[in-house]
């Protein structure tokens, strides 16, 4: 009997944290409007995800690579082109990837891969996917939802386990900036051997 009072106890503590948790956004932003609530829950999403890592190219300060405020979220810049890179370096007893400066331009055995351009602009970016494009391209890990594999280094597996509702809220937060014409290079696959 006290032990199922107990674990009542630990129970009812554990859903208190829950609620707790899942209010705690909401209150922090009271008296923000609705749409403007949605693009801050993105914001927030968007920030502890690590979307700027890859995403956003970085400027150097004292601190080390920082993401390019003028140009967050636009991917791999296209005037950017990566060093040659020996193929030999890439297997269990070596090297797993390597990457650029900007954390944008990554090359593995899967070959080379740029980080998308996440800002709304139509003509580059992501200015004409709608919602329901944009989850289904992370639930399935598939390019424009039903091409190519999405490469690593993105984590979509991991991302493919949020709600709709923060898919929306990441979703409504990028459409929310600026947006910045940068055509990033198409991925590269790697030589059959290294597949």
């Amino acid at each position: 009997m006290r032990t199922a009072a107990i674990r009542g106890c630990v129970i009812t503590g554990l859903f208190s944290l829950l609620l707790a948790s899942g209010t705690s956004f909401s209150a922090e932003h009271k008296g923000t409007s609705g749409k403007q609530a949605v693009v801050e829950r993105g914001r927030y999403l968007v920030s502890v995800a690590g979307c700027n890592d890859c995403h956003s190219p970085k400027k150097m300060t004292p601190y080390g690579p920082a993401p390019d405020e003028a140009r967050l979220l636009s991917g791999h810049p296209a005037d950017e082109k990566l060093p040659e890179v020996p193929l030999d370096i890439f297997g269990p007893d070596k090297w797993g990837a390597i990457t650029n400066n900007s954390l944008t331009g990554w090359v593995g055995p899967w070959g080379t891969s740029y980080t998308s351009n996440l800002t709304p602009d139509a003509e580059t970016g992501i200015g004409v996917w709608n919602e329901e494009l944009f989850i289904k391209i992370l639930r399935t890990g598939k390019f424009m939802g039903s091409g190519r594999n999405i490469l690593p280094p993105m984590p979509w597996q991991d991302y493919a386990k949020l709600t709709d509702a923060d898919m929306k809220a990441i979703f409504t937060y990028l459409r929310s900036l600026k947006p910045v014409k940068n055509q990033v290079p198409a991925s590269v696959p790697a030589p059959i051997p290294l597949r």
